[in-house]
């Protein structure tokens, strides 16, 4: 129920076949959401990871058992094996459990008692975190949190939304799952994964993209937030953003991209990648705020 924007955020990393950093209090229906893509495709598998402070990479990745009866060794594999993945609470596990999570999540790929197996097609992993607890918790290090295509905020329901939730959820016998009927296959997904990177950018579209990435990494007098920014988005935001924006036209039902694409989809696709100062974070400025004020000054084409 509503949580529009999120789900066509999703959508978007889905096309993009990339993966996104969810930000919200518990109970906002994250787990729902990422079950309810994987039964809209069919073929698809959904894994849910509730990540803890003794976790192992092995509870992820898998392990080489011992068969005592057989007197051989077995290959069990962990919850990575899915299409669509939730990450729980990602920061509770610890920074090499993080690690091999992530390995996974860029090369696609496992390696289990040196046996290398491919993960399967589409893969899609949403990470969440709490944004409310600092005790038992492992930060992410920038380095890893920039390897998320998006970081999603999730918010409070709306009035009227939040009613509908408790008639869908108080009724007798009421199936949520019931009304999730299959939209498409695995193979029109992956196909449309690859029909993303056809759509057409200008040459003044991209430059207006690098326009932006540059106003996140050079101080500028006619943007006065530049001063609170450490560090600014790398290339692999450069590319996330030209990506993300060539999903939104394909969305829209374009074969190119405009600079309303870009603007719409900047927020999620940098405000992870802007590192404030300290002077930043002492002033209590947002990552948000410093990206509106770019796309202010920023001259569109």
């Amino acid at each position: 129920v509503g949580q529009t924007e999120v789900i066509e955020q999703v959508l978007i990393c889905l096309i993009c076949d990339a993966h996104a950093l969810l930000e919200g209090v518990p109970g906002l229906a994250k787990s729902l959401l990422v079950e309810t893509l994987s039964r809209c495709i069919t073929g698809t598998t959904f894994r849910r990871i509730q990540f803890v402070p003794d976790m192992l990479p092995s509870d992820i990745l898998g392990v080489n058992a011992f068969n005592p009866i057989k007197q051989d060794f077995y290959i069990i594999k962990g919850p990575i094996f899915a299409n669509f993945i939730l990450a729980d609470e990602i920061n509770r596990a610890p920074p090499k459990t993080q690690a091999a999570m992530m390995e996974a999540m860029q090369e696609r790929k496992v390696n289990i008692h040196k046996e290398e197996f491919i993960l399967d097609k589409p893969f899609l992993v949403l990470a969440t975190q709490n944004p409310l607890e600092q005790q038992g918790v492992y930060p992410l290090p920038e380095a890893l949190v920039d390897r998320f295509f998006m970081k999603i905020l999730v918010d409070y329901p709306k009035w009227d939304e939040e009613l509908e939730i408790i008639d869908r959820n108080t009724l007798i016998k009421y199936d949520i799952f019931e009304p999730v009927k299959p939209v498409m296959d695995k193979q029109t997904i992956l196909a449309i994964q690859r029909d993303v990177r056809k759509i057409y950018i200008s040459t003044p579209v991209k430059e207006y993209i690098l326009k932006i990435i540059t106003a996140t990494r050079i101080k500028d007098e006619k943007i006065k937030y530049t001063k609170y920014i450490k560090y600014g988005a790398s290339p692999r935001g450069t590319i996330a953003l030209a990506l993300a924006a060539r999903a939104v036209a394909l969305m829209d039902g374009r074969d190119f991209v405009t600079p309303g694409d870009v603007k719409l989809i900047a927020h999620p696709v940098l405000r992870h990648r802007i590192i404030l100062n300290y002077e930043g974070k002492a002033a209590g400025i947002s990552t948000d705020e410093i990206i509106d004020e770019i796309l202010e000054e920023v001259e569109v084409p």
